[in-house]
């Protein structure tokens, strides 16, 4: 018994002195997600369409629609190439993160069974704020909505607001709050920032265009959260805007 005691006794120190592993630093998952934060992709974009002589202003005044179009197709190619370049560096599967292990057809279904509390969210704020804060509809008439035209422009137009809108969007969305969640330990920071910036970047609409699609974006995000697929927040999305472009259309 003295001889186990001895040896137990000699083997502990060393057991405690086993160097534990250190916690992963936060910086890096910091430079992910402002690198796909959407802004610098746009900005270093944007730059080279000036440069190669494609201005956002037409020259009526209005928003060009070939800048607009190239810029959003080019950033959507270049943010989830970025975005599948981080996952994948990380030793994690892009179908993982985004997808989870959901059924497609019931993650479909969802988001077509969200579009109708969609809707009843944006007319609430829309009615809200029209009763209560007039000021912040500080854009009478939406420049997006004014490149709207027929034949070419109306099935790009289409076309841009499912993929660059429902899909990157979302796809963006769900790593960032991947990042948040599992990183960084803050799910639901992560979504009030997320939507913040996702309004913010619709403030050229208006404030109140800012504040609608912030409350989507939460929307969105809660949904990616608690569900663990994008595919219910994509097909909602890109269903919603699809909505919008076929109600400016009818005007």
């Amino acid at each position: 018994m003295g001889d186990i005691n001895d040896s137990s006794a000699a083997i502990e120190p060393l057991i405690t002195d086993i160097p534990k592993e250190s916690p992963r630093p936060t910086w890096p998952t910091w430079i992910e997600i402002l690198t796909c934060s959407g802004y610098p992709t746009q900005i270093f974009l944007g730059q080279l369409l000036v440069l190669a002589g494609v201005h956002p202003v037409a020259a009526g005044g209005d928003l060009s629609p070939t800048f607009v179009f190239v810029l959003s197709f080019a950033d959507t190619a270049l943010l989830l190439s970025l975005i599948i370049f981080f996952i994948v560096r990380r030793g994690e599967r892009p179908s993982a993160v985004f997808f989870g292990t959901r059924a497609t057809g019931t993650e479909v279904v969802f988001g077509i069974g969200t579009l109708p509390g969609v809707l009843a969210l944006v007319l609430a704020l829309t009615v809200g704020i029209q009763r209560f804060l007039p000021t912040l509809h500080n854009v009478p008439d939406n420049p997006l909505e004014g490149m709207i035209g027929g034949g070419a422009n109306m099935w790009v137009f289409l076309m841009l607001v499912i993929v660059a809108g429902g899909v990157r969007e979302e796809l963006q969305r769900a790593f960032l709050l991947h990042r948040f969640r599992d990183d960084l330990g803050v799910p639901w920071l992560g979504l009030i920032i997320t939507s913040m910036a996702f309004g913010m970047g619709h403030t050229l609409q208006g404030l109140d265009a800012a504040i609608i699609t912030g409350a989507l974006g939460a929307t969105w995000g809660v949904m990616y959260l608690t569900r663990g697929s994008a595919l219910a927040p994509m097909v909602s999305h890109a269903l919603f805007n699809s909505g919008e472009l076929l109600r400016a259309f009818l005007r």
